[in-house]
């Protein structure tokens, strides 16, 4: 063997094993190609063919380069390239020596190790200001290479084995064993390849993928790379099809549902398959809740037949915001009586309807969208987040009151949806592109069918803010793929994200009309163009696709485009936009609006607005890039949510501002509040619906307080302190036991504290991270959008007092110490099992 060959058996995918015990011998493989069993009786449940493995860790990576091809591994360097299928690529080769590549796991994003770079192009400030594009071809081309060992099962010949990639940035050519298997142009949705006639079972196979982030899909940070998961799937020739099972409820006026399973049976041998699926639906609790059988059906060699049948739920369990209960489709294929595939789907039962007048309904009760649209990237990991940091996305959007996440501007990774799913979150579903080209048709053709199972997915989104939005041309191009939508899943509607052309174009094919803004550019008071088009078509649904776009620093309240920090105080906006309050006071007392979606949950990186460099992201989020909490978060928190909120800000820290007005803002839904300096009452403010509290204080050291009272009549208060120098740290884990998988992590809040333990609110002392045990620092951050510090660091500046650090398991369970210090602080450590 090679010395590159020289894999150990952690470096390769070890598959098949369990396969080769439960493949069918070819004698019953010929039998189960025979006569049905006539029973009806439901078979007990076997174990299938079906293996899906997870291929993210044992990966090489190395840079190549988009003009020169001997820093490319010599691809492309003659006319060649693509004169035979095999040796299309030298690094794609079984012998290519690949040991001083970088080792990485996926989900991987080579752009966000990249230095920053001012180069004075608006396009590249908001794509984040990485190196990424023609002008610098040295970082935009990356060579990624896997060991694959594919263990022998027979029959070898009734194997179908396929390489599935949920997302990779973004131009994609993937050779296995040096073969070219082919492209993929979208940075989003998922394709896959079938590898089963190159598969060697006698020794260790090659996955190669270059991957080309030279022309971006968007206009905000992207990432690069393969920063979604990839998988290998394994089953007989004879077997079901994911993407193609569907699986629909109705519910009658009763309460009771119906339930339709849908799917397609793929005969990949040379002999006709008599077969039927068998689908048992399991609740939460693990109970049967019904069973849906196919009739049997003869499938001819290399044929796909559907099958369809459905059963009826007479108590479901709805799915809900309050309740999000999900069901299991356990579907089972059989060749006679032998299970020769079994695929496992969650869904849920819940009915939707947009109305004209009274807006969004769920399970037929009134629900007001309280949304935010976001991007896909997290400070410390940049595109390339681990399947929790969905998880926990959600987690602190539900906790501000938020109930819906429109997935600005592509397909979501998949684990963002199971999140949703799981949390009780309302989803738009976005393609990239609005287009009926070959192309745009098979990127919105492979998002609906892995997403139509999803019962969080609400309204399928065609387009945003699109030249051809109010042209008959646009008409012409959604029409097509409203009807391509319609084919697959015609549960859902569809609708366009429209800035502009409302009225015309588009507007007439969505089922619901999407307004980004659309509000008065700036007008406080009325929607008029929302308004004018809901009077001239008042039996349109219409919601808010977009809205506010309100910028803001965390604990910034000045300002400063030096630095490039806005106030936190809600008050700044594009002149096309409007504050927090402002568009939702709009949106509240309008009941046939359905509610709308906040532009953004995060901030994310790219489109530095209002100032460029030095700053390298946005300022559009409620929350910073790590997730920390700005002013603006308890604004929602008060009006979207259902307990009673009392926030005070800004901070009490204003040395040398002595007597100078500070202005105090209090974001609460308590009717009244009383401030309080240093003990004296500074009056009591009422609250309007939707509105906030607000004083001008001579500043004082000492303390302000805000106290009101709620609608049980307990008090609340909410207190700032002037407080003393940073003295010491503090650890604080969002998760103090998480997954011995190596890819669970916990978020872990860094603090900069006083010596009676306070937050201080301006701190920026420079926090090292050293961690002991079966675990490792996947990334760090802090939310500064101006900050210029490493992502994948053991540092980081602490911002306003704050810094993140991600704490990833291993597979290995035990204790993980995770310990910060900085000079001239008292250091501390947290202990996180993994089990």
């Amino acid at each position: 063997m090679p010395e590159d060959m020289k894999w150990t058996r952690r470096d390769v995918l070890k598959t098949g094993a369990g396969a080769a015990a439960l493949a069918m011998a070819p004698a019953a493989a010929a039998a189960a190609q025979g006569a049905v069993a006539t029973t009806e009786a439901t078979p007990p449940p076997a174990a299938s063919n079906r293996r899906r493995t997870s291929l993210d860790h044992g990966w090489r990576f190395k840079l190549g380069d988009a003009d020169n091809a001997a820093a490319d591994f010599k691809f492309a360097s003659d006319l060649e390239t693509f004169a035979k299928a095999l040796y299309a690529a030298p690094a794609a080769g079984l012998n290519f020596d690949d040991h001083a590549w970088q080792s990485v796991d996926l989900p991987h994003d080579w752009a966000v190790d990249l230095p920053f770079v001012a180069n004075g192009d608006h396009s590249f400030a908001a794509h984040g200001s990485k190196p990424l594009g023609r002008a610098y071809p040295a970082s935009s081309i990356g060579w990624y290479r896997r060991p694959l060992l594919v263990e022998p099962a027979a029959p070898q010949g009734g194997r179908r084995l396929r390489l599935e990639f949920d997302g990779v940035f973004r131009r994609a050519i993937v050779f296995f064993n040096n073969e070219y298997l082919g492209e993929n142009f979208s940075g989003y949705a998922p394709f896959h390849f079938d590898i089963s006639d190159l598969v060697r079972y006698d020794r260790p196979n090659v996955i190669a993928v270059r991957v080309d982030a030279t022309e971006g899909e968007g206009w905000f940070y992207e990432g690069a790379g393969i920063y979604r998961h990839v998988w290998l799937t394994d089953t007989f020739a004879v077997h079901l099809d994911p993407a193609a099972t569907a699986i629909r409820s109705t519910i009658a006026a009763s309460g009771a549902a119906t339930v339709t399973v849908a799917a397609d049976v793929h005969n990949e041998s040379d002999q006709p398959a008599r077969c039927r699926v068998l689908t048992a639906l399991i609740d939460a609790d693990g109970h049967t809740a019904a069973e849906v059988r196919s009739a049997p059906i003869e499938i001819p060699p290399f044929s796909v037949a559907g099958v369809s049948a459905e059963a009826p739920l007479p108590s479901p369990r709805l799915w809900s915001l309050e309740s999000p209960h999900l069901y299991r489709a356990e579907s089972r294929l059989l060749l006679q009586n032998t299970v020769v595939d079994r695929l496992s789907v969650n869904f849920g039962v819940r009915s939707i309807r947009f109305d004209a007048d009274k807006g969004f309904f769920l399970n037929g009760k009134a629900v007001k969208i309280k949304g935010t649209c976001n991007h896909q990237d997290h400070a410390g990991v940049g595109a390339a987040l681990p399947d929790r940091l969905q998880s926990y996305r959600v987690e602190r959007l539900l906790a501000m009151g938020s109930n819906a996440y429109r997935t600005s501007h592509n397909p979501p990774t998949p684990e963002l949806l199971d999140a949703c799913d799981r949390l009780g979150m309302l989803v738009m579903d976005e393609t990239r592109m609005m287009s009926s080209s070959v192309e745009g048709l098979s990127q919105l053709e492979r998002l609906v069918r892995r997403d139509r199972n999803h019962p969080c997915v609400i309204l399928w989104s065609l387009g945003n803010e699109e030249p051809q939005q109010g042209t008959d041309v646009g008409a012409r191009v959604v029409a097509t793929m409203k009807r391509a939508v319609r084919e697959l899943d015609p549960t859902r509607p569809v609708t366009v994200a429209m800035n502009g052309g409302w009225g015309r174009g588009v507007s007439a094919i969505v089922d619901v009309q999407g307004f980004n803004y659309g509000n008065g550019g700036g007008s406080a008071q009325t929607g008029p163009h929302i308004d004018a088009f809901h009077a001239r078509f008042p039996r349109q649904p219409s919601f808010g696709s977009e809205t506010a776009s309100a910028v803001s620093t965390r604990g910034v309240y000045a300002n400063d485009k030096a630095r490039g920090y806005v106030s936190a105080y809600d008050v700044n906006f594009p002149s096309y936009a409007l504050n927090a309050e402002g568009w939702w006071k709009i949106f509240a007392a309008r009941e046939f609006l359905a509610g709308g979606f906040a532009w953004t949950g995060f901030d994310y990186r790219g489109e530095p607005s209002p100032y460029d460099w030095p700053c390298i992201s946005s300022h559009f989020g409620i929350m910073d890039t790590c997730g920390f909490a700005k002013d603006s978060y308890y604004y929602y928190q008060a009006w979207w949510g259902n307990r009673p909120v009392l926030h005070l800000f800004p901070h009490w820290n204003w040395k040398g501002r002595e007597g100078e007005p500070v202005e105090v803002w209090c974001h609460t839904n308590l009717p009244e509040v009383e401030l309080f300096l240093n003990g004296k009452s500074l009056g009591r403010k009422a609250v309007e619906p939707a509105g906030h509290a607000q004083w001008q204080v001579p500043y004082a050291s000492g303390w302000i307080e805000a106290r009101g009272v709620d609608a049980t009549g307990q008090q609340m208060t909410s207190r700032r302190e002037t407080t003393g120098a940073a003295a010491a740290l503090a650890l604080a884990p969002d998760r103090a036991r998480i997954a011995a998988d190596g890819s669970d992590l916990s978020v872990v809040t860094a603090e900069v504290r006083d010596a009676q333990g306070r937050l201080v609110p301006d701190a920026a002392d420079k926090i090292q991270f050293a961690l002991a045990g079966p675990g490792r620092i996947l990334g760090v951050g802090n939310g500064d959008p101006s900050c210029h510090e490493p992502d994948h660091a053991t540092e980081r500046s602490a911002f306003n007092g704050l810094a993140m650090v991600l704490v990833q398991s291993r597979a290995q369970a035990g204790e993980i110490r995770l310990t910060a210090t900085a000079p001239g602080l008292a250091s501390a450590t947290v202990a996180i099992q993994t089990a």
